[in-house]
């Protein structure tokens, strides 16, 4: 199984309540197609995360950097819920931590504004279009962190992991097309 990293075009927020400075927005957005990369759509389905926010505890990270850690649901500084939307956060932020203060003041001054996800794929349907172009839904996704994000994008790595399965896809219609042919010429 491959990580995966996807990005949502989201609106993040910075704000302060009873002392406590907070960001939040959606991680998150369900039952939107998302251009991965050249003819491939994903789309995340409401019900694909709900495992994880009953069994993960997951982090808030910047830039998917496991080294800038901004919350997480074990010690309560992140809180994640589901709605009708999506996968919706609110990171509380670190005062005496000067990295995580900067990163508030570029969210607050809108310079950072974007955000993402990581996960594992559990289940995911895919099909291919008239058009020729693929969509995959993910209908459950181990989900270990959220991020908010300078740059959004597919590292490499997951973008190769992908290609992979359409390769996997395209041998299959290959494999189904040369079966039929037989099927006629044996006729």
């Amino acid at each position: 199984m491959n990580k995966r990293t996807s990005f949502l075009e989201s609106k993040f927020r910075a704000e302060e309540h009873e002392e406590k400075l907070f960001i939040e927005g959606y991680f998150i957005r369900y039952n939107q197609e998302t251009e991965l990369y050249d003819g491939v759509f994903e789309e995340v389905s409401p019900q694909a995360v709900l495992k994880s926010l009953e069994k993960n505890d997951i982090r808030c990270l910047f830039n998917h950097d496991t080294g800038v850690v901004l919350g997480r649901v074990g010690n309560k500084t992140l809180e994640l819920k589901s709605d009708d939307k999506g996968l919706y956060g609110k990171v509380e932020i670190n005062r005496n931590d000067p990295e995580a203060m900067a990163i508030y003041a570029r969210i607050q001054r809108g310079d950072i504004n974007s955000c993402s996800f990581g996960f594992f794929p559990v289940k995911e349907d895919y099909e291919i279009r008239t058009d020729g172009t693929t969509k995959f839904i993910i209908r459950e996704a181990d989900v270990f962190e959220v991020s908010a994000v300078t740059f959004p994008a597919y590292p490499q790595t997951e973008i190769a992991a992908r290609q992979q399965d359409i390769e996997a896809i395209k041998l299959e219609k290959l494999n189904t097309r040369k079966q039929k042919l037989k099927e006629m010429l044996s006729k």
